[in-house]
Parts: structure tokens; C-alpha cells; sequence
């Protein structure tokens, strides 16, 4: 499988997860869903059900602080993304546009923020994801 189609699939996989949480979940499951109706109408209506019962699963993770439970279902939906996109690799323009829908710019969406910093000496490091105020002297 082509590399750039193993990445949109683990983005694809963590966005959804993330945007289960969020005032874009209907929209999020409902685009998803209709990757698999044009793909696999048989198999549509028991994906909506997962995603249901994996939004259940996340906001549970969430509100007892089980991020391993949270990373298993990035993973879980990553690997079906994945398959999907390896029976049908043609749909992935559709997805990619699915996911720009769901976090256009601009908008306040999670998003994944790597950082890496060191300091030497006495030095010190300020790293934000976001908006950042120092008010030491």
C-alpha cells in the first residue's frame, strides 16, 4: 500500500476519534458512513453502530482518563480506515475532502501539535500549542 495512503489513513483515524468529542461528531460519522455506502452499502449501517458504540467508548475513556483506551480506538478506526482504502484506494480524494470539511482553518478543532525543545545551562524553554503569556521578570 501506498505510503501517503498509510498516513491519510492514520490521520483519517485520529480525527475521527478526536472529533467524537466535539460539536462535529453527527457530521464526522455521517461522512464517514458514506465512504462505506458508496464503497460497501452491506457493511454502511454496522459501521454507523461501531462508530456509536466507539463514541461511547471515548467519551467513558475521557471522563475516567483512559488515554490507552483512546489511543486503541485511533488505532482501531486507523486500521479500518486503512483497509478501506486498501480495497478501495480511488476514495481517497473523498476522504481527503471529508476531513478538510470537518477541520477547515480557522476553525478551533483539535488538532496534533508536536514539540521538541533543550535547554543548556540556566536556559529556559516556553513552548505553547496556543496562546502563551510570561509574566515572570
Amino acid at each position: 500500500m501506498d505510503a501517503q495512503l498509510i498516513e491519510l489513513a492514520r490521520a483519517a483515524g485520529a480525527s475521527v476519534v478526536t472529533l467524537m468529542a466535539t460539536d462535529a461528531w453527527e457530521r464526522t460519522r455521517d461522512g464517514i458512513v458514506s465512504l462505506w455506502q458508496r464503497t460497501s452499502p452491506s457493511r454502511a449501517e454496522g459501521v454507523q453502530g461501531e462508530l456509536e458504540a466507539a463514541r461511547d467508548d471515548l467519551l467513558t475513556a475521557r471522563e475516567t482518563g483512559d488515554e490507552l483506551a483512546e489511543q486503541e480506538l485511533r488505532d482501531e478506526w486507523t486500521g479500518r480506515v486503512r483497509r478501506l482504502l486498501g480495497e478501495r484506494p480511488d476514495i481517497a480524494d473523498d476522504l481527503r475532502r471529508i476531513l478538510a470539511e470537518l477541520a477547515p482553518e480557522g476553525d478551533d478543532a483539535p488538532r496534533s501539535v508536536h514539540m521538541r525543545a533543550e535547554a543548556t545551562g540556566n536556559g529556559r524553554v516556553y513552548q505553547a500549542g496556543r496562546d502563551q503569556h510570561i509574566t515572570e521578570r
